[in-house]
């Protein structure tokens, strides 16, 4: 864990439990030496930072290439585990970097969605987390961030779900082909859809007096 990573995870949930009071559901913080992919919705530039409270340990994560353009950006959003991905092309040099982090046990980043959702509402996910599950046998944790109106708001409550780790084998992944990308894609994100759920009830419930 980097220095700059070990300071914030320090210091920033306490400040985002003030700003965007949080709750955090079935944490279950991963030990050293285990491999994983942390697998999530995606509605807020802030997700990376709410996905951190959930581990003691640094998540690494692809990030859109243009924010690595400048040098000063490129090193502070480096210290913090982001490395550059060219999305729509095919960048085999971050598909290398993220299988390698997870060959070497680290914890990989990944929102299923491939984009933010605008108004909370789950998109349709995109395949590179299961085929990374396949090719490294790491297994994948869902986690649905969840507010009211899809929208994080300041001082307006956020509930982060955690689910079991799905396993590879539950993907039922074969041959590799397209189809069992998919259905697997759909697998996975429908354990994310359930999480939400039971997040929506949380926030919709009613203080008793």
């Amino acid at each position: 864990m980097t220095s700059l990573y070990r300071f914030g995870l320090a210091f920033a949930p306490g400040l985002f439990k003030i700003l965007y009071p949080y709750r955090i559901l079935h944490r279950s913080p991963l030990p050293e030496g285990c491999r994983a992919i942390i697998c999530s919705n995606h509605i807020t530039m802030k997700d990376p930072i709410m996905l951190a409270f959930t581990q003691e340990r640094q998540i690494y994560y692809m990030a859109k290439a243009e924010l690595f353009h400048n040098k000063l950006m490129a090193g502070l959003i480096r210290s913090l585990g982001a490395f550059p991905v060219n999305r729509g092309k095919g960048d085999s040099a971050a598909v290398n970097t993220a299988v390698e982090l997870l060959n070497k046990n680290k914890l990989l980043g990944i929102f299923i969605e491939g984009t933010r959702s605008r108004d909370g509402s789950l998109l349709k996910p995109k395949p590179g987390v299961v085929m990374f599950a396949a090719q490294t046998d790491a297994p994948i944790i869902p986690v649905a961030i969840t507010t009211k109106d899809g929208k994080m708001r300041l001082f307006h409550k956020v509930v982060i779900n955690c689910g079991e780790p799905i396993l590879p084998e539950e993907l039922n992944i074969q041959e590799g082909t397209g189809l069992e990308y998919r259905n697997a894609s759909r697998y996975v994100m429908g354990k994310i859809s359930a999480l939400r759920e039971e997040a929506l009830a949380v926030l919709n419930q009613k203080k008793k007096k």
